[in-house]
């Protein structure tokens, strides 16, 4: 069973693997099979969910908080990350998709949360893009004014560069609790781009989406190299499959990240929690990144 983390100096304590639910509605469950799919992965330790307001078109937020309906026990035992600051056409007010940060939304967009969740607070809420037209006196001023009420304990931003974190930061009294990026082997740029290290600096750990690179790695011919060391590396180790090696490629990296699970069968998030125990040789790692990127290190 994996253990809980601090993923910042000022907390909160999280599961070291995330359940993504990005795409719950194409998973298709009543909202007593949905209940069943939380129980077992909070067996496995997985107690942290992420969401955000727009998943599902809207929709998943509410269908998640159906679930929990049913058994209120498991509230309790969740961390509950949730996302805002997109508009997209899925809302038929919004001509095109946009991004909105100004403080009435966010409050807005957190209260949406609480409801569509049956609960009192979040534990994280994060600015799910960088916004151009981000004033960050007013995003600061709702992030204050909501964790002064309870209702939300933590805040964070999700692909946001160092420059924009610490712009950020500089306009809050407590820590941003993490940077949630896109981290794969077929997606490094953020390994050498200052994000990463921005982490270690300040001893956040960031959260890693499309780990798997969106199943390209397992589908697309220009990654069939990749594939193949993914497979000679497996044996290495004694994984049971690509995936796991993917994981722990991901988990050695020094800023800890925290990869999000974004498949809706319990038993590919079985194997992805028992990636945790897997480790890489320094080798093994590089041979990874050339299998991906096509090229040695200079």
């Amino acid at each position: 069973m994996l253990q809980a983390v601090q993923i910042a100096p000022q907390g909160p304590e999280f599961s070291p693997m995330v359940m993504g639910y990005w795409r719950l509605m194409e998973w298709q469950m009543s909202p007593q099979q949905l209940t069943g799919f939380i129980e077992q992965h909070v067996e496995l330790g997985i107690t942290t969910v992420d969401h955000a307001d727009i998943y599902g078109g809207y929709q998943c937020e509410a269908a998640f908080g159906e679930a929990l309906r049913l058994q209120p026990s498991l509230r309790g035992r969740l961390q509950l990350v949730t996302k805002c600051g997109i508009a997209t056409t899925a809302n038929p007010e919004h001509k095109l998709g946009h991004y909105r940060t100004d403080a009435q939304h966010i409050r807005q967009s957190a209260e949406n949360s609480l409801r569509h969740f049956h609960t009192d607070h979040l534990e994280l809420l994060l600015i799910h893009r960088p916004d151009p037209l981000m004033d960050a006196d007013e995003v600061a001023e709702a992030f204050i004014q909501l964790h002064q009420s309870g209702k939300v304990k933590h805040f964070g931003v999700s692909n946001f560069t160092p420059a924009q974190f610490s712009l950020l930061q500089s306009r809050l009294p407590f820590t941003l609790a993490t940077n949630q990026v896109e981290i794969s082997p077929i997606h490094q740029e953020l390994l050498l781009d200052g994000t990463l290290d921005q982490c270690q600096q300040i001893r956040i750990r960031p959260m890693a989406w499309s780990c798997l690179g969106r199943g390209e790695i397992f589908t697309q011919p220009q990654y069939q190299a990749l594939r193949e060391e993914l497979e000679r590396v497996r044996e290495e180790i004694a994984a049971e499959n690509i995936e796991q090696v993917i994981y722990a490629w991901i988990l050695a990296l020094p800023s800890r990240p925290l990869p999000i699970i974004g498949s809706g069968k319990i038993e590919r998030v079985r194997s992805a929690a028992a990636a945790a125990s897997l480790s890489l040789s320094r080798q093994q790692w590089f041979r990874i990144r050339k299998a991906a990127l096509g090229y040695d290190v200079p």
